[in-house]
């Protein structure tokens, strides 16, 4: 079968598509036709050897492939062959078949593309846990969600919205709040303000009658993060899921028993191999939202496998407006 293979950690150019002989599932696991697997940022970190979770080499990347069952191992009693599934599965997605262990697997509605649930996974289970499990978001609070047009970000502004809250998406250019607007997002705050550390939070305030966001899901870091807390409600809950813009943030704690406010931070891939069965209620959740029209797939660019190393480098240079999933 054909799959990309990292010999050496490098950049997306350096990335190689080669003949590999075919996965075989163990006793509880599971062997997929992919049928459709995203293309995301974490893919670089991985390719790059800086993520803090590495495979050994060599080593077939791609995370949450999804597809039909083609075979499965002795131990597997919840899948048949034929069964539409997308996987957790932490690697190997970039390829024409990938195995993955069945706990770690979920069907996909009948009426729900392939390219629908590689285009939603990793974006709508890490959104779905920051403001459920971490965030613990209740109905008629507010949420302000920074990177609001990333994947994450898209994906957070519908599920909040799909769960009764008020959304306030953070964008990088005001050029953009059409993007975030139409995800669902009820106010617009210009992340580009010169003065950020005061500018975020009046802008919040603004849109809050002066109370603030009661949680905040950040993927930014860097000073994004230092104006966010600012921006904070009384007793509100910060959420850490990545530090797309740079640096790695650190906070007076001071500030945090002042205004009684939390940090948290997100490894979703630890909900996976830890809680499984949080993880099914999750997926099985977003599943039922999508299938009553309450949440929907990004707007994507489906492509074939020999486009991945295009399609990381568009996501490493900040080119690429559609969240990008590859057919092998």
């Amino acid at each position: 079968m054909r799959a990309v293979v990292v010999r050496e950690f490098g950049t997306p150019e350096s990335l190689s598509i080669e003949q590999v002989e075919a996965p075989r599932p163990g006793p509880d696991e599971i062997l997929v036709e992919v049928e459709a697997v995203g293309v995301n940022f974490v893919d670089l970190l991985v390719i790059g050897g800086t993520y803090q979770f590495l495979p050994p080499r060599p080593f077939t990347p791609g995370k949450l492939p999804a597809g039909r069952v083609i075979a499965i191992g002795d131990n597997v009693m919840r899948f048949t062959v034929g069964d539409r599934v997308l996987t957790t599965a932490e690697q190997g997605g970039y390829a024409e078949q990938a195995v993955a262990l069945a706990e770690h697997c979920y069907r996909i509605p009948d009426s729900m593309p392939f390219t629908d649930a590689a285009a939603m996974a990793l974006a709508f289970d890490t959104a779905w846990f920051a403001l459920h499990e971490r965030g613990r978001l209740r109905a008629g609070e507010t949420v302000l969600v920074l990177g609001a047009t990333g994947a994450v970000g898209l994906a957070a502004i519908q599920l909040a919205k799909a769960f009764g809250a008020r959304v306030i998406a953070g964008v990088s250019s005001m050029s953009k709040a059409d993007i975030v607007t139409t995800a669902g997002a009820d106010g617009v705050v210009d992340l580009s303000v010169e003065n950020l550390r005061d500018g975020l939070r009046d802008q919040v305030h603004a849109l809050t009658d002066g109370r603030g966001a009661d949680v905040v899901i950040d993927s930014l870091g860097d000073r994004f993060f230092a104006a966010a807390l600012r921006a904070m409600a009384w007793c509100g809950r910060l959420v850490v899921v990545g530090f797309a813009a740079g640096e790695i943030p650190s906070v007076k704690v001071n500030y945090l028993m002042v205004k009684n406010i939390e940090v948290s931070g997100l490894q979703v891939s630890d909900y996976r191999k830890r809680m499984p069965a949080r993880m099914r209620e999750c997926f099985e959740q977003i599943f039922a939202l999508y299938e009553q029209g309450a949440v929907r797939a990004p707007r994507m660019s489906v492509r074939p496998l020999d486009g991945i190393a295009q399609a990381l480098a568009e996501i490493r240079d900040r080119k690429s407006k559609d969240r990008i999933v590859l057919t092998p």
